[in-house]
């Protein structure tokens, strides 16, 4: 892992960072991503940044931001004509730059796969295209009379866009931020003369993988630096299980790879000021969580009790996340009284296996299966405990909203749930790979659970964190302004 930078400056004027994404909060949300590409802008504009976002011009991008006007035609070949769109992020002063390309993202479906819940055909042509106009962007030649100091891309959906910076002379330095090394943007190498890139681009020592191209492989390849979403995430990926074929390049670029602790917006989930519960509370005042167990309770058909345990779980229903783990234990929580309630989409068999556990005990375990952002944030403060095993976890969020709500959290000590959550201190921890260390640890939570004083002391620890960005902002501020010295000395 790569050395934690000090806090410079090398200009007069703000930095500026171009923050290119696939995904964002509100606009357009699959996961962590668009959490992160949402606060994180946003907290390094609070620093004295110039941080502007570039995103796709998805429907439900175009239909809430209605006060986008146009810039330029681009000069793009991939899945044209497009142009460039400017305005605000909603609510904020955060500059947002919006590629409107109709045939590569004004479609049904979600960002990535279409209704039928398939990849679409044309994934790599239509993330090349954004990772082609954030390159351009960068440029001399750009239509917005503004050109960054760095680069920030996100995960494989801008991959290709520190390629072609390199391939046109690295007008500006760039960073790749790995949120997920299991999703690689994987494609046949018959389409590298279609994405415009040269023939001596596929090699080991550039975007070739295993025969194929890979776009997450060309930003960890051409980028001039890498970070990863926690410190603990920078070093497991340097070996399998959990390198996922790139552990080599990894260590190889271990210098130039920094793991830092994502952060949560505070001010979205901040149970004083919540507007999606009924209640709200303090670390000093609780009532209001109890208020709101008994709201959610009665919300989702449970037996109103004050003293049942109850487990919260919002996910992916994956295998990633150790979903099979909480069915394989779930008649033991059931069995001590406890209920379940559980908010999330994935896997058909994992979603079943919710859905049938629900309908068998309805007054102890409520499954939906969807996203409700209100309900989302009900869990988090109604639950009293938070069940994420994940098998590996490159940061996560929800152990850091739970324990703000003081909802403490039950994880597997696996990359950033290893970095925020201290074992018998904020939440509860275990290191083994199965569903009986997932139980063993769920029994010791229960106990600590009856016992109140404790429980409360818990709480309040947990409630009193700062996970806010502040602090991991100013470490991207200070990797930023290290990367945009070097390219001005």
């Amino acid at each position: 892992m790569g050395p934690v930078f000090r806090e410079v400056s090398t200009m007069l004027r703000p930095l500026k960072i171009l923050f290119a994404t696939s995904e964002v909060r509100p606009l357009i949300k699959t996961g962590g991503l668009a959490d992160v590409s949402s606060s994180l802008p946003a907290a390094l504009r609070d620093l004295g940044l110039d941080c502007r976002l570039l995103v796709p011009g998805y429907p439900a991008v175009l239909a809430q931001c209605e006060d986008l006007t146009p810039i330029s035609d681009l000069p793009v070949t991939l899945l044209g004509p497009a142009r460039l769109l400017t305005g605000f992020m909603p609510g904020t002063r955060v500059p947002l730059y919006v590629l409107d390309a109709p045939r590569a993202f004004q479609r049904p479906g979600g960002p990535y796969q279409d209704t039928r819940g398939q990849d679409h055909a044309d994934n790599a042509e239509r993330f090349a295209l954004l990772s082609q106009v954030a390159a351009q962007l960068c440029g001399p030649q750009n239509p917005i009379n503004w050109q960054p100091d760095c680069l920030h891309c996100h995960d494989w959906q801008t991959g290709l866009a520190p390629a072609y910076l390199h391939f046109a002379g690295r007008p500006v330095p760039s960073l790749t931020t790995i949120h997920n090394l299991a999703f690689q943007g994987v494609y046949s190498p018959s389409l590298l003369t279609t994405l415009g890139l040269p023939s001596e681009s596929f090699a080991i020592d550039g975007l070739e993988y295993y025969g194929n191209l890979s776009f997450l492989k060309a930003g960890l390849y051409y980028s001039d630096w890498i970070t990863t979403v926690s410190p603990r995430y920078a070093l497991e990926i340097q070996a399998e299980p959990l390198g996922m074929g790139m552990q080599g390049l990894l260590q190889q670029r271990r210098h130039q790879l920094t793991g830092i602790l994502n952060g949560i917006d505070t001010a979205d989930w901040n149970p004083s000021s919540d507007l999606h519960l009924t209640h709200n509370f303090t670390y000093r005042a609780m009532a209001g969580k109890r208020r709101c167990k008994a709201a959610l309770q009665t919300e989702l058909g449970l037996t109103p009790s004050a003293e049942a345990p109850l487990f919260g779980v919002v996910s992916r229903l994956t295998h990633q996340k150790g979903l099979d783990w909480i069915l394989q234990i779930a008649q033991g929580i059931l069995t001590r009284g406890g209920q379940i309630a559980i908010l999330g989409t994935g896997e058909p068999i994992l979603e079943s296996g919710f859905k049938q556990l629900a309908h068998q005990h309805p007054q102890q375990v409520s499954a939906f299966i969807g996203y409700d952002e209100g309900l989302s944030h009900r869990i988090e403060a109604g639950a009293d405990l938070f069940l994420m095993p994940s098998r590996f976890e490159p940061c996560g969020l929800n152990q850091m909203y739970s324990q703000r709500y003081g909802t403490l959290p039950i994880v597997r000590e696996t990359g950033g749930l290893a970095d925020s959550v201290t074992d018998g201190v904020d939440g509860f921890s275990f290191m083994g790979d199965t569903a009986h260390a997932l139980w063993l640890t769920v029994e010791r939570a229960l106990a600590a659970y009856h016992d109140r004083p404790l429980w409360r002391r818990l709480q309040q620890t947990a409630m009193r964190k700062d996970s806010g960005w502040e602090k991991s902002a100013r470490e991207y501020a200070a990797l930023y302004a290290q990367l945009a010295a070097r390219a001005h000395s």
